[in-house]
């Protein structure tokens, strides 16, 4: 169990309700000030960035003074996409409550160690799940089936920083963690953890849903100018024996990140 990085479940009860993250940062302004994108070190505002809600198959571009409206009908949890070239993937989750007010996202600018895998949105599991499942109301996508894989290239000195998979944000894990701690409203059921496996070795397990999480790459796994592969694998319903149910996971926002 050595090889499997815990995450806090303090850091990730704040990561999930108070949508607090690790590349950026979200804050409630005032009553009637708009939803802006600024630059998380200068407080600029950042125009022509692009906001989307994927599920909900919305996409709008920021003003000059970097402001947004959400012109979308949000029920439950759903992610929040900014995206900006010269600046790292941001996402949060939110939903009708935390979107009623304005709020500012304050996104970071990469650095050029950094590696995006992906900033597309991915649903993993078999499409089988219940309305009581973590988020299930804003599943829009197909499945790609239980896992998803993604090779790139490391540098030569890649193994002398500290480097983590960063998950922008995931949805729909329904995990005994997650079920307690109100996320999912299922019942008689729980499924084992979605899995992180770098080069072939698992590493790591998400229990439980939210934004920013990272996962720490252990040095002496990864393959300094080659190509290097990160896999994530949803879980099982751990009740079900009959056949195999995987539990249908929505993710974004991937990248390698060096410290």
């Amino acid at each position: 169990m050595k090889n499997i990085i815990l995450l806090l479940v303090l850091l990730s009860i704040n990561l999930y309700s108070y949508g607090a993250v690790m590349e950026g940062g979200v804050s409630k302004t005032g009553t009637g000030v708009q939803n802006r994108v600024v630059d998380f070190e200068t407080n600029q505002p950042i125009p022509h960035a692009k906001v989307m809600l994927p599920q909900l198959k919305f996409s709008s571009l920021t003003d000059e003074n970097g402001t947004f409206t959400l012109n979308a009908d949000i029920n439950g949890d759903t992610i929040l996409s900014v995206e900006k070239e010269g600046y790292k993937p941001f996402s949060i989750t939110i939903n009708r409550e935390t979107s009623s007010a304005p709020m500012v996202m304050a996104i970071q600018k990469s650095n050029i160690q950094d590696i995006i895998l992906s900033s597309e949105m991915f649903h993993l599991g078999d499409d089988n799940y219940s309305d009581a499942s973590a988020n299930s109301g804003e599943f829009k996508g197909r499945s790609l089936g239980p896992f998803y894989t993604k090779t790139f290239l490391m540098t030569p000195h890649s193994p002398e920083k500290t480097n983590y998979l960063v998950i922008g944000s995931i949805i729909g894990i329904d995990t005994l963690l997650a079920k307690k701690m109100g996320q999912n409203k299922i019942i008689a059921s729980y499924s084992s953890a979605p899995e992180i496996y770098f080069n072939g070795n698992k590493i790591a397990e998400i229990q439980i849903n939210g934004d920013g999480q990272k996962v720490k790459l252990p040095s002496r796994l990864i393959k300094p100018g080659l190509d290097n592969e990160i896999t994530i694998k949803t879980g099982r319903n751990q009740l079900q024996t009959a056949y195999i149910d995987y539990d249908d996971i929505e993710f974004m926002n991937l990248s390698i990140e060096s410290e």
